[in-house]
Parts: structure tokens; sequence; C-alpha cells
């Protein structure tokens, strides 16, 4: 295979990624602003987020090495929306804490989770040769496995002990993981973009 014919391979694997995000997002902020979840209103702009980023590393494969990398950083930026979003709706419903309905919780976290599944599964096999911008996005779409089984659980126990609480504290969860996520692509940006100056130390293309 050549590299053009990898790289457009590569392009339609991050297309479908994006479509997929985009899809589930609209399912997620319908079902979130019905039911009043924290956790799943955050899951539901994480599932823009990828979107978006899938969508930028489409247009930026291509590109040089040095501007990859500097993509890659922005997204590090990106990963983060969700976070904040997770933890601002955490601490406005912390002086409400209605619990959410557990049964569509349970069933749209379920369906995130096998989407998910399936954008990691097709972006595990080319995130070492897309370097921190395929990086990027398996690394959300992983850690949106975690959070979906994270909601399941929650819904669960909300059955139980009919309160917002455990919903907020997911939020808080949520944030950390995004965080993480975060500064890990941060640091695989930095070291494509080391990688690149070592091959063009002016800074020229690759």
């Amino acid at each position: 295979m050549t590299v053009n014919e990898a790289t457009r391979a590569l392009r339609r694997v991050i297309l479908t990624v994006a479509a997929l995000n985009g899809a589930y997002f609209v399912v997620e902020l319908v079902v979130a602003l019905s039911v009043r979840s924290v956790a799943l209103l955050a899951d539901s702009v994480d599932f823009l987020q990828d979107a978006s980023i899938n969508l930028l590393i489409a247009v930026a494969l291509g590109w040089s090495a040095m501007a990859q990398a500097r993509l890659g950083r922005v997204l590090a930026v990106v990963i983060v929306v969700p976070a904040v979003v997770a933890g601002v709706e955490a601490i406005r419903k912390a002086f409400e804490p209605e619990a959410p309905s557990a049964v569509p919780l349970i069933v749209v976290a379920a369906g995130g989770a096998l989407i998910n599944l399936v954008c990691a599964l097709l972006l595990a096999r080319h995130r070492r040769e897309g370097g921190s911008l395929v990086s990027a996005a398996w690394l959300v779409a992983r850690n949106d496995i975690i959070i979906n089984g994270a909601i399941v659980v929650m819904a669960v126990v909300t059955l139980f002990v009919a309160s917002g609480w455990p919903d907020i504290a997911l939020g808080l969860i949520i944030l950390g993981l995004n965080a993480t996520a975060a500064r890990r692509v941060w640091r695989a940006a930095h070291d494509d973009e080391l990688a690149a100056r070592a091959v063009h130390p002016a800074g020229g293309t690759a």
C-alpha cells in the first residue's frame, strides 16, 4: 500500500468515527435534557467533541509533521471542554440533587459504550501510524467506554438511593478522565514536535 493509499484509508476510518460520534451526540443530548442527567449531558458534549476532533484530524492528514504536532496540542485543550461542562453542571445540580431517570440512562449509556467500542477498535489499528492526532482520537474513544460503563453503574445505584448525588459524582469523574487524556495528548504532541524538529531543525515541512 502506498503512502497516499494509506492516508486515504486512514481518512475514511476517521470520517466514519466522526459520523458515529456526531450521530450519537444528538441521541445523548436529547435524552440528557429529558432526564436531567449531569453525567449524560457531559458525555453528549464529549461525543460532539470527539466528532469535531476526528473531523479536524481528517483535514490535517497530509500536513507536515510539525503542523500535526501543533494541532495535537490544540486538541489536548479541546478535550478539556466536556470536563469543564461536567464540572459546571455538577456544581449547579449540587444545589438541587434530583435523581435522573435510571432506565433511559442505562439504555443510552449502553448504546454509547457500543459506539465507542467500535470507534476505539477502528482507531486502534491506525493510532501508531497517525501520530498524536490519531492518538488523541483513540484516547478519548477509550475513555468514553469507561465513562459509559460508569453511567450504567451510576444509573443502577440511583435506582436504590433515589438521589442525584451519584450523577453529580460521576460528572466529577468525567472531569478527571478528560483531564488525564488531555495531558497525555499534550505530551504525545510535544514528543511529535521534538521529533519533527530533529528531522527539520529549521521548522521546515515534512
